[in-house]
């Protein structure tokens, strides 16, 4: 389902037969009741083909995939001259950075003021508008909804964290994101702070 070497996504299109996009063009998330273990995610993804589709997404594909953990590839090392799998590589880079203090993404939770580490099944909407990418975000602390406008890598790249995000100073009801629409005209209609993130 996920690629992280293109940081792709695949999904069926009913007018291709797999559209690959990135976490970019997702437009919602949603989770699903029921399973838990995994937990499904139901997605709306901008396709190639110019039209928006539906899909399903397990958990463990939506947060860790992108870490390298589920890649059955492997790579010629030429130091040893052994193929060696490329899920132990990028897990150790992963592990390293975390260690060090870094998550792969992070969001600015205006409710608490201060910055917060999340994973993708945080994200609620995602809309494209201009530079910036608008990002609803429920945080994993205090359950509140923030949006931040960030950039395209802020969002598809793990461990990418822009050094200026915009913050929308106020805190959305679970109900008022509902749509891509709603969301937008929020966005166009909100003063947005311009906040420094030390990361």
């Amino acid at each position: 389902m996920y690629d992280p070497l293109t940081s792709t996504y695949s999904f069926s299109c009913p007018h291709r037969q797999v559209a690959r996009v990135r976490l970019s063009a997702f437009r919602t998330l949603e989770r699903l009741p029921g399973a838990a273990h995994p937990a499904v995610y139901r997605v709306q993804f901008a396709c190639g083909c110019g039209g928006e589709h539906p899909g399903l997404i397990a958990h463990d594909d939506l947060d860790w995939a992108h870490l390298g953990t589920t890649i059955d590839l492997t790579f010629r090392n030429l130091m040893t001259a052994h193929d060696d799998p490329i899920a132990a590589e990028l897990t150790d880079l992963a592990a390293g950075r975390i260690g060090a203090g870094a998550w792969p993404w992070s969001f600015f939770c205006f409710l608490e003021g201060r910055p917060r580490p999340v994973t993708p099944s945080a994200f609620t909407l995602i809309a494209p508008g201009g530079r910036a990418f608008g990002v609803a975000v429920r945080c994993p602390a205090c359950s509140s909804v923030t949006v931040n406008l960030v950039t395209r890598e802020h969002v598809d790249i793990p461990f990418w964290n822009d050094a200026n995000v915009g913050v929308v100073e106020y805190v959305f009801e679970r109900d008022v994101l509902r749509t891509i629409a709603d969301f937008r005209a929020e966005l166009d209609s909100a003063n947005f702070g311009e906040r420094r993130l030390e990361l």
